[in-house]
């Protein structure tokens, strides 16, 4: 399984507006993409799925751009990336409602689903926040 480039941008995108942004400080996408060195048409793209899932509000006018709606800590890193790629499950059958007419005889259903969970359990399990935290120490000691 990999994470598409759409999801790892997406992740870059919420970290930066966490990391940049604010209560009351929209963050634009051209900023974003400046610090990131990703192409801000491309931002575009992303944020739209992440706007409908309502991870992030725009704020338009002078000094306009994108807002966190919840604090770092409350997002996991499952919550940004399914907007993007659907289930992290390698397999469908691996999914809860996943079902195909082998699952009875199939000697692999349960390794796709330790897998499953062994992803969930990490995207699940770090937050926002966490990832947040990375980049002030990466970004503060040089």
């Amino acid at each position: 399984m990999k994470i598409s480039t759409k999801g790892r941008y997406a992740l870059r995108l919420m970290v930066d507006l966490a990391a940049h942004g604010g209560e009351d400080n929209p963050v634009s996408l051209r900023d974003v993409a400046g610090r990131q060195n990703l192409s801000d048409k491309y931002l575009e793209q992303i944020v739209t799925p992440l706007s409908r899932a309502g991870l992030v509000r725009s704020v338009r006018g002078a000094g306009g751009g994108y807002l966190l709606t919840r604090h770092p800590e409350e997002y996991t890193v499952g919550d940004i990336l399914r907007p993007l790629e659907g289930d992290l499950a390698p397999v469908e059958c691996a999914t809860d409602d996943g079902f195909c007419d082998r699952c009875g005889d199939c000697v692999t259903i349960e390794l796709w689903q330790e897998i499953h969970r062994a992803v969930s359990a990490v995207v699940d399990g770090t937050t926002l926040g966490d990832l947040v935290v990375r980049y002030h120490a990466k970004h503060c000691d040089q």
